[in-house]
């Protein structure tokens, strides 16, 4: 493992009993020290369960995991969860409801073996406090907190031992919407003061791509991509991670000569996802921000739908076939709904996705027993 790195995961594999399918399948990754990592992915698709592997709540089958340099799991070894140096955060903020904000802040603190030496439990636990800005609220209990303010009891909790890696299982999912965007920014401010490297996991697209430093698109136990919220958004390497990161449209479409033909239209394509040059058929994304419409009456296209987003309008469009589309414009551009409208989108947005790419690599046969 690399001298800056905090969290190596090599051939993470976890199957549960009576599952037709893996949980986790064959996930490699590597998180450097004072980074962000989002694991990002729709219900059931391993996040969680691999956020409880590097945690030491779930043993995996094959693989191993290194945290800090320090093998915890795998090759005949195994460390329990109070000896890896992590400090999770859960969806439920799991606070003691007859502890007062102080007491569940400090309560980590007593079990921290000696990494408070010179510095007494009750001033540790004045500083994690002070950090997610609840001074003056020590005496209260949660449930004299809001939502937000429970959170950040969850989060001074975790950060007051000072340990190498904080696990946030969905930790804001339970918030109102505009607590969650305020907590977003909070959150990953925290942990950047405090250079405290994060594995986030999350089924918000918005929320991971604005909290990381590298996001992890997770489908059916695989890690589907690993890179930067740039990366993930603007080059796409599967349609999955097209369509559940940006929300593009997709058309099918056929190759003529340079061009790609499409029930409305021809595209000039600036990226392909595959390496095969002769692909002729495949499906064109059109990420909703990327188009732009013109009224035009000889085109096919109608636009069935106008909603009113504040900054921005989306429109709902119709193609010959029935197939729905969504654009999202600035409010300059103001279309009656029943207009046909002409699409142009520039070339370096599109890409062309197989139909026939696989999901993943193969996952490596389990053993009968987990070692």
């Amino acid at each position: 493992m690399a001298q800056s790195a905090i969290l190596h995961l090599e051939g993470i594999t976890k199957q549960f009993e009576q599952a037709a399918s893996p949980a986790v399948a064959n996930v490699t990754l590597t998180l450097q020290r004072g980074d962000l990592l989002g694991l990002l992915g729709p219900s059931g698709c391993g996040k969680t369960t691999l956020l409880r592997i590097v945690a030491g709540f779930e043993q995996p089958q094959l693989g191993t995991v290194e945290l800090a340099e320090r093998l915890v799991a795998g090759a005949g070894c195994w460390v329990p969860p109070e000896q890896r140096d992590t400090g999770m955060v859960f969806q439920d903020y799991a606070l003691f409801p007859h502890l007062n904000v102080a007491q569940n802040v400090a309560f980590g603190l007593k079990k921290s073996r000696g990494k408070t030496t010179g510095v007494s439990i009750k001033e540790r636990s004045a500083e994690a406090i002070a950090l997610v800005g609840l001074t003056g609220l020590e005496k209260r209990y949660p449930h004299e907190l809001s939502g937000g303010q429970q959170q950040r009891v969850a989060l001074a909790r975790a950060l007051a031992p000072r340990p190498a890696l904080i696990l946030l299982d969905e930790p804001l999912s339970n918030l109102d919407v505009q607590v969650r965007l305020r907590l977003r920014h909070e959150v990953r401010s925290i942990l950047k003061e405090t250079g405290t490297s994060a594995i986030f996991v999350t089924h918000d697209q918005e929320e991971a791509l604005s909290i990381s430093d590298q996001v992890g698109v997770m489908r059916q136990g695989h890690l589907e991509q690993l890179g930067t919220p740039e990366d993930i958004y603007t080059h796409p390497k599967s349609r999955f991670v097209a369509e559940f990161v940006t929300q593009a449209n997709f058309l099918p479409a056929q190759r003529r000569g340079h061009l790609w033909e499409t029930e409305v239209g021809l595209f000039e394509v600036g990226r392909l996802d595959t390496q095969d040059t002769s692909l002729d058929a495949g499906e064109l994304m059109l990420r909703e921000e990327d188009v732009s419409l013109v009224p035009d009456d000889d085109a096919n296209v109608t636009v069935c739908d106008r909603h009113f987003l504040g900054r921005e309008y989306r429109y709902f469009l119709e193609t010959p076939s029935g197939k729905k589309l969504q654009v999202r414009t600035t409010l300059n551009t103001q279309i009656l709904v029943g207009t046909r409208v002409k699409l142009s989108v520039a070339s370096s947005s599109i890409q062309i996705f197989s139909t026939t790419a696989p999901i993943s690599e193969n996952t490596p046969a389990l053993p009968s027993k987990i070692a």
